[in-house]
């Protein structure tokens, strides 16, 4: 049964650095080790480029008419970044690792026909090259775009981006760019394919340090594959991961509804709860699996399926978390209903849906980059509060039961009560113990350099929801035994009862009693403990 402290894909993010922009002075290799003038410019340490998310259906990255914004001294759209791997060797019988550009415009106003200078470039790197784009003065503030100071001491040509030539390859960073010629308002840029020959994170990004051309736009499309299909790097070793779990949840589904088909006269309301959470899990699993293998073969991720996986996923979760709670105060088990709760239980339930379907839908459809660290934040806390919240309730709620049961001795339930516990116990620790490590991933991984191993954390959250069901699945399977764990009246009774005289206040009752006649009420509260007696015995 789902139970997790963060979303399947969703766990703690933070706004990811920009490779160009986010460099210090002491770690950028500089031009001239003699001092020089340098242009004064607004700081190069910018966290914003996130927000400027173009349009994206998968590894097919669409640009609609989008404009470029100033930073620093250069002027950027942010075209996408995507771990890819190395293309394999031509004797394969497999496809290069590529990015081609297509239908890549760029429009400029006519107030901007007059610029001398209208060159705009597209530059791709690894994440690794990251500091061979732009530099410094003398360990100065550093520059994208080539100085006039720069441009003089032959350093770099002026208007265009500066770059030096990577250790590894000195074919990278690559860039190239496109002219206006006189007084065209558009340039196009020409089709382009660029061979990926080593693993890694690779980021694009259109420039142009023409302060005349600051309304330019962009539009066009760039492709993105891999050598075995359009799954970025860092997503590709989820499709076989849902493969897994589409064939693990088929597993305990079997097991299950044939240990329903067996005991179907002894299946109890609970029972018919958890073969929902089995059924939707794998609903679940098998959507995602399929929408990863379309998203393979096309690049773009299919629309439909992503929101049908995305809607059983957190329907499952939120139908587990009820069942944990309500199994947790004892309905079905000690009690017919909950009274007064059940609108709080739904009104919890239906928020956290809401919620969670808002977050995944954000993250998943049609989308690759991550979401920017304060957009996440506002949609991932509201499902953390209430997650936590449904933690703390669970536990209470589970402490209260034990007691009751201990003190009626109700052995049978006391004991599945018991491992139900232990089980949502460990986690919870395990939980705590991953939410840590991400943390610490996460802080360590500022470029996204570890690509490779990201698709661990959503997988995490899964692995623990299935193992988790699959105790409960144990603890609670149809047997001929399973009435034991059922709902008694007497049990009942005995809940009932304590609850009532728990809610009366002492003091109250004295106050009645010497009112009143004593002397019968004195017997009163004999008949009810005498009752009490009674019930326990029957109970035993």
């Amino acid at each position: 049964m789902e139970f997790s402290l963060t979303p399947k894909n969703n766990s703690f993010t933070k706004l990811r650095p920009d490779p160009i922009f986010q460099l210090s002075p002491q770690n950028s290799k500089t031009l001239y080790q003699k001092k020089m003038p340098f242009p004064k410019t607004p700081s190069f340490f910018f966290t914003s480029l996130s927000l400027l998310l173009v349009c994206i259906n998968a590894s097919v990255h669409e640009y609609l008419n989008e404009k470029f914004t100033i930073k620093g001294n250069a002027f950027v759209v942010y075209g996408g970044s995507e771990g890819l791997f190395a293309s394999l060797p031509p004797t394969q019988n497999t496809t290069d690792s590529f990015i081609r550009f297509e239908k890549i415009k760029f429009r400029r106003p006519k107030e901007a026909t007059q610029s001398k200078s209208a060159f705009v470039q597209a530059i791709v790197f690894e994440v690794e090259d990251r500091e061979m784009i732009g530099g410094s003065a003398y360990g100065g503030q550093r520059a994208v775009c080539c100085t006039p100071d720069l441009a003089k001491l032959g350093a770099c040509t002026e208007g265009e981006v500066i770059r030096r030539q990577s250790d590894k390859d000195s074919t990278w960073p690559y860039v190239f760019g496109v002219l206006f010629n006189g007084d065209d308002l558009v340039a196009t840029l020409q089709p382009k394919s660029i061979r990926i020959t080593r693993t890694g994170m690779y980021n694009l990004y259109f420039i142009h340090c023409n302060l005349e051309l600051k309304e330019l736009t962009v539009e066009g499309k760039t492709i993105w594959k891999n050598p075995n299909g359009y799954l970025p790097g860092r997503m590709a070793p989820l499709m076989n991961f849902y493969g897994f779990m589409s064939i693990a949840y088929l597993v305990l589904g079997i097991f299950w509804f044939s240990q329903n088909a067996r005991f179907w006269r002894e299946v109890l309301q609970l029972q018919n709860c958890i073969t929902l959470v089995i059924t939707l899990g794998m609903l679940e699993m098998s959507l995602w699996y399929f929408e990863y293998v379309e998203f393979n073969k096309t690049g773009v991720r299919p629309t439909g399926i992503t929101i049908w996986a995305v809607t059983f996923g957190t329907v499952k979760k939120t139908v587990a978390r009820i069942i944990i709670l309500i199994v947790s105060m004892g309905y079905g088990v000690v009690r017919p209903t909950l009274g007064g709760l059940t609108s709080k239980v739904i009104m919890l339930g239906g928020t956290f849906l809401l919620a969670s379907e808002v977050l995944e839908l954000v993250e998943n459809v049609g989308t690759v980059n991550d979401l920017s660290g304060k957009a996440r934040l506002f949609l991932v806390l509201p499902v953390a509060i209430m997650d936590a919240f449904f933690i703390l309730w669970i536990f209470t709620s589970l402490s209260t039961t034990l007691n009751k049961l201990q003190a009626r001795r109700i052995m049978a339930k006391l004991e599945i009560y018991r491992k139900f516990t232990n089980a949502l116990a460990v986690a919870v620790i395990v939980s705590v113990a991953w939410i840590c490590y991400e943390l610490y991933f996460k802080a360590n991984d500022v470029y996204n350099e570890r690509w490779q191993s990201a698709w661990i954390i959503p997988a995490f959250w899964q692995v623990v929801s299935f193992s988790l069901l699959c105790v409960i699945s144990a603890l609670w399977a149809p047997s001929q035994s399973s009435t034991r764990y059922a709902y008694s009246e007497e049990t009942s009774e005995e809940f009932d009862k304590e609850e009532t005289l728990t809610l009366i206040k002492p003091s109250q009752v004295l106050s009645r009693d010497l009112h009143s006649s004593p002397e019968p009420r004195t017997m009163q509260s004999g008949e009810v403990l005498l009752d009490g007696n009674n019930e326990e015995d029957k109970t035993e």
